[in-house]
């Protein structure tokens, strides 16, 4: 693709763009050749309102309040690129590449901070706060508004600092013509409850609005990535989802109001945060639910996270773990034990020997104590790992004989010999050891050279190679690679597509997907992947039914060139499910679901997916039908079924747990023992989700136990063995 680039000196500059960074629904990002910190966006259709809201851009760029570091917090357009046809129509602008970055959601949450940014202390993540809230500071005292606040346009570097992506979705409002161009999207989670349920492309936003979405990520970062409005429902029937709890002001951690909420037992202590901050997000939530104005100002966080951060206290323990200096003892190792050994911010030698990686930290020996453990009695939650670790001289094995030591000591005399005789033969040759033999420096350079120019196969290799390690973003360059030798090769498409599936990178996949399908209109595998794609999209759309129908659509086309195609009857039923908890011919569709699980059963029996969908199913119908006992017991059959085909589902576990429970509701002579039954589940799919890092089961797991227990949570924490109970 050609694009014109209006330079300062009023010449103009055609510039090539081949390659692609990144595909979304309005645009293409591309590397620009002739300048290595730029990249090009260009949109598939521009239009005139879009020309006109850069042009207001480039006249009034907000200040930059981490420039003095040399970084760039707000990626803003630098240059509008024209089309070449002589139209002088522009077609999209340059802006700064953003390297060496993630999304802000893998650093407050645990699990993905443990695994790409270990050594993330508590301090980074006010600090990271500070810093989001100086970019909002910035952009709204220039008088603009991000409007979609979410976690996927913030990235955060390993350093804490923050910068601003998407910048050409922000309300602009131009200061000369008054114009407001608006930002017609938006994620309900950090919607504020007075736009909730609105068109936003019908309405401008105040500073206030983007307040609001600004509190929720600064209490994602600092409450290990709990909403604030998310807890543990008290009311009858289903939770509400988060748009309700919003609209209606339930601040789970209010402090003035009572709400049909409790803390979910995973989530830090609200008590944990310091005071100053606490008082913040009281006037967020609460009372910027009655009055938008009182939501704390961007300036306003940056100035208390200042002060937050100035009185943070290092542990005795673990000198990553930093907290506020109001508290007694260190939150963080008392959120270590309550986690089961899981250390939220691991120490440099849990890092170095990778403790922080694995899936369940063992558990040591306990020291000799006069008390006698009693045989199988439960261990208090609260008290699992408080055991102190034994140190090396304990164990009779780390002790060595006298003569033994002299050996390590002679091993480094030598090899701090050798080592010094290498550096003196480096200095007074002045070249390398490989240098020395020119064959065999032409030999690195022929190799590397044949490394860099591999065949389609042998890429296309490698990124199987590396999908298969879930090296998904390797994956992506090496089946890139292999596109660039064989562009017409469908499959290449489709296993790039699901590495940037697997990466969330949705929009990326499609694209892919759509190649593949325009390429070979045959390819099943491209249907089905698709599908999938436009299922979790629908999630997230304004338009949920058209990516339902999309999605059903393409199982179709892969089940029309493959009947036998399992994967698309299973996931069409799940659509089908999903259609018809928001249709009006419920029944029907859930109908159609079931035929679905049940045609993907005749085919293959051994599919626990499949019963574990249709039981899912007929716990749906069982909350309208007339005979809802059988239906409950008919999902029970299917769950059993499905664990029997593989004991390790934690989601099986837990919805049996749930549906036994809501039978025991019922009364009957069976009542106690359902209830029995589904506090049993419920804690196998804590400890299965808890083994597999699956965090999002675990907390609702933890949750559910909470409710069937009703208001005895606490108590049952202190009396369970939950983590270690054993299969």
């Amino acid at each position: 693709m050609q694009v014109i680039r209006c330079l300062p000196n009023q010449q103009n500059l055609t510039i090539n763009l081949t390659v692609s960074l990144g595909r979304g629904g309005e645009a293409c990002i591309y590397t620009v050749p002739t300048d290595a910190n730029l990249v090009a966006k260009i949109y598939h259709k521009p239009k005139d309102a879009q020309d006109n809201k850069l042009s207001v851009m480039l006249a009034h760029p907000p200040e930059n309040p981490t420039a003095c570091l040399g970084h760039i917090s707000i990626a803003w357009p630098t240059e509008l690129l024209h089309s070449t046809d002589g139209s002088k129509r522009i077609t999209g602008f340059l802006m700064p590449r953003i390297r060496g970055m993630r999304p802000i959601i893998d650093f407050y949450n645990p699990r993905t901070r443990r695994q790409h940014c270990p050594l993330f202390s508590y301090q980074y993540l006010i600090r990271t706060a500070r810093n989001l809230a100086a970019a909002f500071a910035a952009l709204h005292t220039r008088g603009y508004c991000v409007g979609d606040v979410n976690e996927s346009n913030i990235l955060v570097s390993d350093t804490a600092l923050v910068t601003l992506v998407d910048t050409d979705s922000f309300q602009v409002r131009d200061p000369d013509s008054k114009t407001v161009y608006r930002c017609p999207v938006g994620k309900p989670e950090f919607t504020p409850p007075e736009l909730q349920n609105k068109t936003f492309a019908e309405c401008d936003r105040i500073v206030a609005h983007d307040l609001f979405g600004l509190g929720v990520l600064i209490f994602q970062l600092l409450m290990e990535g709990t909403h604030p409005f998310s807890g543990i429902f008290q009311g009858i029937g289903e939770p509400p989802t988060y748009e309700s709890r919003i609209a209606s002001g339930h601040f789970t951690y209010s402090q003035r109001t009572r709400v049909p909420y409790i803390p979910t037992p995973i989530a830090p202590a609200w008590e944990m945060l310091h005071p100053a901050l606490q008082e913040l997000f009281r006037r967020c939530f609460e009372e910027g639910h009655h009055n938008p104005l009182m939501r704390p100002s961007a300036a306003t966080w940056l100035l208390t996270l200042t002060e937050v951060e100035e009185s943070l206290i290092t542990c005795t323990v673990n000198p990553q773990h930093r907290y506020s200096s109001h508290l007694h003892s260190c939150p963080w190792c008392q959120r270590t034990l309550r986690l089961g050994g899981r250390d939220p911010f691991p120490s440099q030698r849990a890092i170095a020997a990778k403790e922080h990686l694995a899936a369940h930290i063992p558990r040591k020996k306990p020291r000799p104590t006069a008390v006698p453990r009693v045989p199988k009695t439960p261990l208090p939650l609260n008290s699992l790992n408080y055991r102190q670790p034994n140190t090396a001289y304990n164990y009779p094995y780390y002790k060595s004989s006298k003569k033994q030591r002299y050996y390590p000591v002679v091993f480094c005399l030598l090899a701090f010999g050798l080592l010094g005789y290498l550096d003196v033969m480096i200095k007074f040759t002045s070249r390398p050891f490989d240098a020395e033999n020119s064959y065999t420096q032409t030999l690195v350079t022929q190799q590397q050279v044949a490394r860099d120019n591999l065949s389609f196969d042998d890429y296309y290799k490698q990124g199987h190679a590396s999908y298969t390690i879930k090296n998904y973003e390797e994956a992506i360059r090496k089946f890139t690679k292999a596109i660039q030798k064989l562009p017409s090769h469908a499959k290449a498409y489709v296993n790039r597509g699901n590495a940037h599936f697997n990466l969330k990178q949705y929009e990326a996949a499609l694209s892919d997907y759509n190649q593949a399908i325009k390429i070979n209109p045959s390819e099943t595998k491209a249907y089905v992947s698709r599908g999938n794609t436009r299922l979790i999209l629908a999630e997230y759309s304004s338009d949920p039914d058209k990516d339902y129908k999309g999605a059903i659509s393409d199982f179709n086309n892969a089940i029309r060139l493959n009947p036998s195609e399992i994967e698309a009857l299973i996931r069409r039923g799940i659509v089908r499910a999903q259609v018809a908890k928001y249709s009006g011919e419920s029944q029907d569709d859930y109908r159609k679901a079931i035929q679905d699980f049940n045609q993907a059963l005749n085919l293959n029996p051994s599919r626990a997916e499949a019963y574990y969908q249709r039981g899912l199913v007929k716990y749906q119908i069982a909350q309208y039908s007339s005979d809802f006992e059988k239906e409950y017991r008919g999902a029970i059959l299917d769950f059993n079924q499905a664990l029997s085909l593989d004991p390790q589902m934690a989601k099986v576990y837990l919805k049996r747990g749930i549906v036994r429970y809501e039978l025991s509701q019922y009364g009957g002579k069976e009542s106690s023992r359902y209830r029995i039954q589904a506090v049993e589940d419920l804690q196998r799919a804590a400890k299965i989700s808890l083994k597999q890092e699956d965090m999002d089961n675990y907390q609702q797991a933890l949750s559910s136990i909470c409710v069937v227990i009703e208001n005895k949570c606490d108590a049952f924490f202190q009396h369970s063995n939950i983590i270690d109970k054993t299969n």
